[in-house]
């Protein structure tokens, strides 16, 4: 008999380490939307000259909670205080296990009296899900997963369209599809705004370092609203975001989006290791990268290691509290920006005309993640001091960059030794070819690495210290 859920899964393969890192999945994948529209130099230029649009309508999933007791069980799956949060305003929700480690992160709208959207990759969607379903709480939830990878030619449907614009010509666009000024809408609050005659729900937020929104409706009016918008661009220099260029634009932003949930140990945890089917992101994933442990708890991060000090509040109970108290102020690792020095990735390329066997790790451009969770080693005199998460190109910076967290003694403009590859010739997933490691000198940098976004996120969990 097969394995039914992770628990089995994880009991059949003896480590979640060896299971994850010869997953066959590969790289998280973002569907449906072209790779390009025009090419991804281009797309990234405009998100920081002129104006682009970035369709995020299929690689996130969606959880609708409604009822009595959504804003209670939110509250104690996040580690944000919910004490002044009312309708009309998002969060960037954090949700931990109980030994107070990040299981994932995404955006989560209060539409109205109790009713919520979360938004995000599919960790907290499965987390809330289970608690719904097994906590006793008086909610619904309505999912609504992300699009398949590959449709094999069937339709594609969601329950909404959700674009975005951003870039400096974003708000007089937005204005001009609106008929008029915009409302003063506040950071992360939510007004409504008309375009084609038809009003959409936005949120104001920024990626890219200027203002821009983000809005969304009902799936069957997709093509209507982005033909309108798409008209009214072309005099802002409008460009659509593909997949490539949108899935780098973090890059420049500062957000790590996949680490390894931490939901592989822990005897809290078993209950929802047995609830988890196999056909879950956290079964099916993949690690990659050259940090190699044995110990799965060695790739879980707190919440401060990766930015979101700011947003713990220790106001009400929530899972994971207890042990984050414990934690405390002690020192822990900081998110920093890796810029790698470009004579060590021109080499790495020159590697695939060298005979077999020679030939380093492919570097894939704009991303460079082969893997669902990428972890990295990133090295002083021998000695691990960070991992490396999350990277690719940046045609703006005109550098390779990775997202990631280093020791707290290690600072700014510290030049470190980044470890590019997988340990003897590779993993057996299906994105991993047969190559040796290579040292890449890497530059700690700041996190958001783009100026502009270091200056328009300066009240941002992007930039504040943890």
């Amino acid at each position: 008999m097969g394995a039914k859920n992770l628990q089995e899964a994880i009991e059949v393969s003896g480590n979640p380490v060896a299971m994850l890192r010869n997953s066959k999945i590969g790289a998280y994948t973002y569907p449906v939307v072209p790779p390009e529209f025009t090419n991804w130099r281009d797309e990234q230029r405009a998100w920081r000259d002129t104006v682009v649009l970035c369709d995020q309508s299929h690689h996130m999933a969606e959880m609708l909670v409604e009822g009595p007791d959504a804003l209670k069980m939110l509250s104690a799956l996040a580690v944000n205080s919910f004490s002044n949060f009312t309708p009309n305003k998002a969060k960037q929700m954090v949700a931990c296990s109980h030994d107070g480690f990040v299981i994932g992160d995404g955006i989560l709208f209060y539409l109205d009296e109790n009713s919520f959207n979360f938004v995000g990759r599919e960790p907290i969607v499965n987390w809330i899900a289970f608690h719904a379903e097994t906590g006793g709480y008086n909610v619904t939830v309505k999912r609504d997963d992300r699009s398949p990878p590959n449709a094999g030619g069937r339709a594609v449907n969601r329950r909404h369209y959700r674009f975005q614009l951003q870039g400096p010509h974003a708000w007089a666009l937005l204005e001009k599809l609106n008929g008029g000024a915009i409302p003063d809408i506040k950071f992360f609050s939510m007004d409504a705004i008309t375009i084609a005659g038809r009003k959409v729900r936005g949120l104001r937020h920024g990626m890219a370092g200027a203002p821009g929104l983000e809005f969304w409706g009902p799936y069957e009016e997709r093509d209507e609203i982005r033909a309108a918008i798409l008209e009214a661009g072309q005099e802002f220099g409008l460009r659509q975001l593909g997949s490539r260029s949108y899935s780098s634009i973090t890059l420049e932003s500062g957000w790590i989006p996949s680490p390894l949930p931490a939901v592989y140990t822990g005897e809290a945890m078993k209950s929802y290791r047995e609830w988890l089917g196999m056909n879950r992101y956290e079964v099916a994933g993949s690690l990659g990268g050259s940090f190699v442990s044995d110990n799965i708890e060695d790739y879980y991060l707190r919440p401060q290691e990766i930015g979101y000090g700011m947003i713990v509040k220790f106001d009400h109970d929530f899972i994971g509290r207890e042990a984050l108290e414990r934690v405390g102020d002690g020192p822990q690792r900081k998110k920093v920006t890796f810029a790698w020095n470009s004579e060590d990735v021109a080499k790495v390329y020159a590697s695939l005309l060298a005979p077999p066997g020679e030939n380093h790790k492919y570097i894939e451009t704009p991303l460079c993640n082969y893997a669902s969770s990428m972890y990295d080693r990133v090295e002083m005199g021998g000695k691990v001091v960070g991992l490396s998460m999350f990277g690719g190109c940046s045609f703006n910076e005109r550098t390779m960059l990775s997202l990631g967290v280093v020791d707290q003694n290690i600072e700014i403009g510290d030049v470190l030794t980044m470890v590019w590859g997988e340990e003897n010739g590779g993993t057996e997933k299906t994105t991993v070819e047969r190559h040796k490691q290579a040292e890449i000198r890497v530059k700690v940098a700041p996190v958001p690495y783009a100026k502009e976004a270091r200056e328009a996120y300066v009240d941002s969990w992007r930039t504040r210290p943890a």
